[in-house]
């Protein structure tokens, strides 16, 4: 049809002039859209969150909880440390008496096939002023360098998690970098339902004050506190950066110890740089292992040689065992044998340990034996553990 008048002059559509949803992957052509038609800067990390994700990109270890090389349950815990679920510290301030556990109770249809149980089983209803009860992981400082912590370009992080507990209210969730005088940041998060799973998704500002230091030492700590007194709890909640001050640190904090029917559980546990949750990054379990054997390893079987003979006249010889410890571990660790410790010569007389030599790859243990003639010797041990924690 022929155009009546004078023709007006030609206008370039814009974005602004398009509907949304007006234009549906359907009216694109296959092959329509080349790379060079899309801008540098029109593609963002938000824009691709569920297409693509970064590999490694949660700095949790075992945030499954599906590790747990030292067992799957400790009763009778009264004081801090390491017990069931890989790299998850307990830290406990004369604040009731609990069982720990790797738990197959987990959020349905998640994927995960585990989580770390909390059960009181000695009550503290009336918390002394400087009582505590923690669940902390710990991480080296050189891991976390990509958070600019400490300049202006600082990350922010977020943090995402499952958790169930009878014991419904206000629980606290804190980052603390022990580099720089332990500043922190604390978050509240609130348990709704009584035991029933829930996601719960705290954002952290990045910290523009403080870097971490690019080493393998203790930088950073996430702490999820089940209960506090009032050293921790009498002041107002430290929810931006700053100095620590122990009164801020758990304000509004439910005490999980003030019943033996008292329980918490957590699983899917995720911190990432950004200021939204990305789906639990799974690992496969070799991997996970791998990552968790950097800090603990543990060896059930038995380790020696059978007997070795030696006549050679006034010569110093070492009745020893090498172990090589794979992977590398974060530092050298400390070795504890816990089963069979045999060092026995010729005569079946039992020897002491004088060589106690460790690495981050190897443990030379055994001992130096002194003298000439001929004898026999042998040495066995067996369930040794590996420690280079946090």
């Amino acid at each position: 049809m022929g155009y009546i008048g004078k023709i007006p002059t030609p206008v370039a559509l814009t974005a602004s002039d398009i509907t949304d949803g007006i234009i549906s992957s359907a009216k694109i052509a296959d092959g329509t859209i080349a790379t060079a038609d899309i801008a540098d800067s029109a593609v963002t990390k938000a824009k691709t969150t569920g297409v693509v994700s970064d590999p490694f990109r949660n700095i949790i270890i075992n945030g499954d909880l599906s590790q747990a090389q030292r067992g799957t349950s400790q009763a009778s815990i009264t004081s801090s440390g390491y017990y069931t679920c890989d790299r998850w510290q307990t830290s406990i301030g004369s604040m009731g008496t609990w069982t720990q556990s790797q738990s197959t109770d987990v959020p349905t249809g998640q994927g995960f096939a585990k989580s770390l149980k909390m059960d009181c089983t000695t009550a503290n209803a009336s918390p002394s002023s400087g009582n505590s009860l923690v669940l902390a992981t710990n991480f080296e400082g050189q891991n976390l360098q990509y958070l600019k912590k400490g300049t202006s370009s600082a990350e922010s992080t977020t943090l995402s998690f499952w958790v169930k507990s009878n014991k419904t209210g206000t629980y606290i969730a804190e980052l603390m970098d022990n580099d720089n005088s332990n500043r922190h940041i604390n978050n509240s998060y609130t348990i709704s339902s009584a035991d029933t799973w829930e996601k719960k998704t705290i954002t952290f500002a990045g910290d523009t004050t403080g870097a971490l230091d690019n080493d393998n030492a203790n930088s950073f700590t996430i702490s999820f506190w089940l209960g506090g007194g009032s050293n921790y709890t009498s002041g107002t909640l430290q929810t931006s950066w700053g100095s620590l001050t122990q009164a801020n640190r758990a304000v509004g904090q439910v005490n999980l110890a003030d019943s033996t029917s008292n329980e918490w559980y957590i699983t899917g546990v995720q911190l990432e740089a950004g200021t939204s949750a990305s789906d639990f990054e799974f690992l496969p379990v070799d991997v996970n292992l791998r990552r968790c054997q950097r800090y603990y390893q543990f060896e059930d079987g038995t380790v020696g040689n059978g007997g070795t003979s030696h006549a050679e006249p006034n010569l110093d010889f070492p009745i020893a065992v090498n172990v090589r410890l794979a992977p590398e571990m974060r530092a050298a660790p400390t070795a504890t044998i816990s089963g069979t410790n045999l060092i026995y010569d010729g005569s079946n007389n039992s020897q002491s340990a004088n060589v106690n030599l460790v690495s981050k790859t190897m443990w030379h243990y055994g001992r130096k034996q002194t003298g000439s003639g001929s004898s026999d010797y042998g040495i066995q041990f067996s369930d040794i553990k590996y420690d280079a924690e946090l």
